[in-house]
């Protein structure tokens, strides 16, 4: 008995041999992975010029490049590629995200308030205003005066 014991601990030479491969192919550290764009590096997009680029964004987005931005969409992109370390304000919301964006800083208007965001690779090929939500989310509380029995109903827990 105490024989059978011990090779359950032990394990078969099998196992022994599985939890060595096991070992072998696990990583000491995790590389983060490099983000690319439709096959292209981060280093790639911002050498291609503009029309490069066009090619690999979705419809929507090289359609508006195409028809030209508007007096006031023209400056904010100029500015926002001069500005290094400064929080640019905007009330553009449909200006879409270029890989030249990506590591600088915009307030988004939301609204009521400005929202700061950081311009990330994965955000390329999206517009500004889908990362400053305008709408809050609903959070209901109990319910109110004049509510009918069934709905004032709470199940215990």
């Amino acid at each position: 008995m105490n024989l059978a014991k011990s090779k359950r601990k032990a394990g078969t030479a099998k196992a022994a041999r599985r939890k060595i491969r096991k070992r072998k192919g696990v990583i000491a550290a995790r590389r983060k992975k490099e983000f690319t764009y439709r096959g292209y590096t981060m280093d790639a997009l911002k050498e291609m010029s503009l029309n490069e680029i066009m090619t690999l964004l979705p419809a929507r987005i090289r359609r508006s490049y195409k028809r030209g931005m508007n007096e006031e969409q023209q400056r904010f992109i100029d500015r926002l590629r001069a500005c290094e370390d400064k929080v640019l304000k905007t009330h553009r919301r449909d200006i879409p995200i270029l890989p030249d964006f990506v590591g600088k800083k915009v307030a988004i208007h939301a609204g009521n308030t400005f929202k700061e965001v950081q311009i990330k690779p994965e955000m390329i090929g999206h517009f500004l205003g889908e990362f400053a939500l305008t709408r809050k989310e609903v959070k209901h509380s109990g319910p109110g005066v004049g509510a009918t029995r069934s709905s004032k109903y709470m199940p215990l827990k």
